[in-house]
């Protein structure tokens, strides 16, 4: 009996085109991570519950994982039943913080780390938000102690990883938390962790809605939900952010030291400020996440602000530890699947063509294939990726054959040619030479598929490459 397949809402699958610019946005920023000597390490899939709703997570979309039949009276090995059993990973950051925790006798601190990986939501899936998603997180954490300039470190080594993406224009909108709690506190307002929690609303809700919540919710006055409000509407892309608080009115040793580390963030993010990457200090910015201590960021990607944030992160200095040493960490989260799913979706990006073979080896006829797969040994051992015909079809439909699969080169042996000698035919310019197997290479950028953005067809010879 036939079974009608159907997608699966919030579990997206690639077509090999669009999974081209995945793998090279994924080798891009691992490259970038390592110029900086940060290590890639892979967490498992799973984690205790019990971990995962401790951190201000929300028990509706942790996805448990359970066998799906079991022996009576048999439990699954290590799923902590009474405490919740396991999840599947919700971010990346809880689970580097067990990672830390679990193997630091064996890590060098400050330890600096990278980590690609798909993480799992359960939460209703929309454009940029999706139950399975690919994240890009690189951190740094210390034991004791972490010193602020690693914060300023990390987040310049994020704005130049997304530089060297094909992406539109970037801006990292920072704040700090010691800056809010602070200012909240030089207020007086009663519950400044609820107070944050509201503020960080401010995107979703007006702002009269969100002073009614700072009265209701966080215990403020009228006047100081006023104050509140006005501190969120601060947004600069300098330093002139500090005068502009100072302005309020407020004072306290926590917001110094709040405003201190964020002119230092923007100082040095700008510093070497890559021309379509903005930076910001955005005091509307609080992260949703209680376990932020300090430096917050959130990054957003013009045209498609829709998607609210594609990335963010910042400053934890408690989320690790076991009783006896803590482990104090700074970090950034970039939105691999959440950033480029809509850009494919909207043709922004697409791969130049959705097989690696840059050449197919024709084929006279089935007794000489094996002549045809010895051509195709000669070029792989130099490295150009190729396959051979799938059938010795007249040499038209062999053409055909490589332009369907975007393949830009059709290769030619001494039985397939008048004079006896090995050639190459460029199919996109009709263009046919005489070449040697042994050392012939295409060039460069048709050795293997890269990121365009396609004016009509992604396989076609008429794409721009948006490299940068």
């Amino acid at each position: 009996m036939a079974t009608k397949i159907s997608p699966l809402s919030g579990f997206p699958e690639l077509l090999p085109e669009q999974r081209v610019v995945e793998r090279e946005v994924v080798a891009s920023l691992a490259h970038s991570f390592e110029l900086h000597g940060f290590t890639n390490i892979e967490t498992r899939a799973v984690e205790p519950v019990d971990v995962r709703l401790g951190k201000g997570e929300t028990s509706m979309e942790v996805y448990l994982l359970e066998r799906l039949q079991r022996e009576v009276g048999e439990t699954e090995h290590g799923d902590r039943t009474a405490t919740g059993g396991l999840g599947l990973h919700f971010d990346l950051t809880v689970p580097f913080a067990r990672y830390v925790l679990e193997h630091a006798g064996h890590l060098q601190f400050p330890f600096r780390r990278f980590q690609i990986q798909p993480a799992w939501r359960g939460e209703r899936p929309q454009e940029g938000r999706y139950r399975q998603f690919t994240q890009a997180d690189v951190d740094i954490v210390g034991r004791d102690a972490l010193p602020f300039h690693h914060d300023v470190e990390v987040m310049r080594v994020m704005v130049e990883a997304l530089d060297a993406l094909p992406l539109p224009p970037l801006s990292f909108q920072f704040n700090n938390r010691k800056l809010i709690q602070g200012f909240y506190a030089g207020l007086g307002v009663p519950d400044i962790e609820a107070a944050i929690r509201v503020i960080d609303k401010l995107d979703k809700l007006p702002a009269e809605k969100v002073a009614e919540l700072l009265v209701s919710d966080a215990g403020a006055t009228a006047e100081q939900a006023e104050q509140c409000l006005a501190l969120a509407t601060i947004r600069v892309a300098d330093t002139s952010f500090v005068e502009r608080v100072r302005a309020l009115g407020v004072t306290d040793a926590l917001l110094d030291e709040g405003l201190a580390e964020l002119a230092a963030v923007v100082e040095g993010c700008s510093a070497a400020l890559p021309s379509d990457i903005t930076i910001e200090a955005n005091l509307r910015i609080a992260r949703g996440l209680d376990y932020y201590t300090g430096t917050v960021v959130e990054i957003f990607m013009s045209g498609y602000e829709r998607l609210k944030s594609v990335g963010g992160g910042g400053r934890y200095d408690a989320l690790a530890s076991d009783g006896r040493t803590t482990y104090p960490g700074v970090g950034v989260s970039f939105g691999v699947s959440r950033s480029l799913i809509p850009l494919l979706a909207d043709g922004v990006l697409a791969g130049s063509r959705p097989v690696p073979s840059a050449v197919l080896v024709a084929v006279s006829d089935e007794e000489s294939r094996a002549d045809s797969e010895a051509v195709a040994s000669s070029l792989r051992a130099h490295g150009v990726p190729c396959e051979v015909a799938p059938t010795a079809a007249k040499f038209g439909k062999q053409i055909k054959t490589a332009e369907r699969r975007g393949i830009p080169f059709v290769w030619f042996g001494p039985g397939s040619t008048a004079d006896a000698t090995h050639q190459v035919k460029d199919i996109r310019s009709g263009e046919q030479v005489d070449a040697d197997p042994t050392t012939w290479t295409p060039p460069h950028e048709d050795l293997r598929p890269r990121v365009v953005s396609p004016t009509n067809s992604p396989a076609t010879s008429n794409t721009e490459e948006t490299t940068k």
